[in-house]
């Protein structure tokens, strides 16, 4: 381990860049870009599909993320959790009825200034200065787990034992698997805007709740729908400037 902390100390001084790291591409011809990336996640429209879990397992199997069920050790990029534990500051008596016991979709916030990024010692985890995606580079990862501990949303995984072991049948040999010991997260589908396309979860969303854009575009459909209705973020009272916001 000590070895392992001075080679990522020597990595950074000498400021060497990630290099072929899961959706680390730069875009292709063809490829999508923007100033600032950001979602928009209409709560409403999710709850119509209840039970739907169409985004969690497109993106899932595109990451080739570990289906493991003891709680203590499962890796996720995008899940479900109730809505007066997402927005506990938000939630009070006269939340619309039957609102505040519902599942709400969650993922990385890919923060404005993402705490994660600011702890972390190898610079595993780095926020790209193009477009604002918080990403992961596993091979600069020694498992120290300090950006899970910064991470005030709980949208960083840690991989317990070899995510191998727990791999579908059928995994995606277009993204890379992980290892033992190293975080792992949402990266926004960075691999997949390089060639164009939206991330998985907003294409299989069958609802059309996921709306995914250049927040810098005032005329990007994302910008559009933050203008026409009121949304709120996770937890805006610490600073870190959410890119994911929710129509409630």
């Amino acid at each position: 381990m000590a070895g392992t902390s001075v080679l990522g100390t020597l990595s950074v001084a000498c400021g060497s860049s990630a290099v072929g790291t899961p959706g680390q591409a730069e875009a292709l011809p063809g490829g999508l870009s923007a100033k600032k990336w950001g979602m928009v996640i209409d709560a409403k429209k999710c709850l119509k599909e209840e039970g739907c879990s169409d985004c969690i397992e497109a993106c899932h199997k595109t990451h080739n993320v570990p289906k493991i069920d003891n709680p203590q050790e499962e890796v996720k990029w995008i899940w479900k959790e109730k809505y007066e534990d997402v927005f506990p500051m938000q939630a009070h008596p006269y939340t619309q009825l039957g609102l505040k016991e519902k599942p709400v979709l969650v993922l990385c916030n890919h923060c404005e200034s993402p705490p994660c990024v600011r702890v972390c010692p190898t610079q595993a985890t780095w926020k790209r200065d193009k477009d604002g995606l918080v990403m992961m580079d596993q091979h600069r990862c020694i498992g120290c787990r300090y950006c899970i501990v910064a991470c005030p949303y709980g949208s960083r995984s840690f991989n317990w034992s070899d995510p191998r072991r727990h791999l579908n049948t059928d995994p995606n040999p277009g993204f890379p698997t992980r290892t033992q010991g190293v975080v792992e997260k949402c990266n926004f589908c960075a691999e997949r805007l390089a060639q164009g396309l939206k991330p998985a979860c907003v294409e299989a969303c069958p609802a059309g709740a996921l709306v995914f854009g250049d927040l810098e575009d005032p005329q990007s459909e994302v910008s559009l729908v933050l203008k026409e209705e009121h949304s709120i973020r996770r937890k805006p009272n610490l600073g870190t400037g959410p890119q994911i916001y929710y129509l409630v």
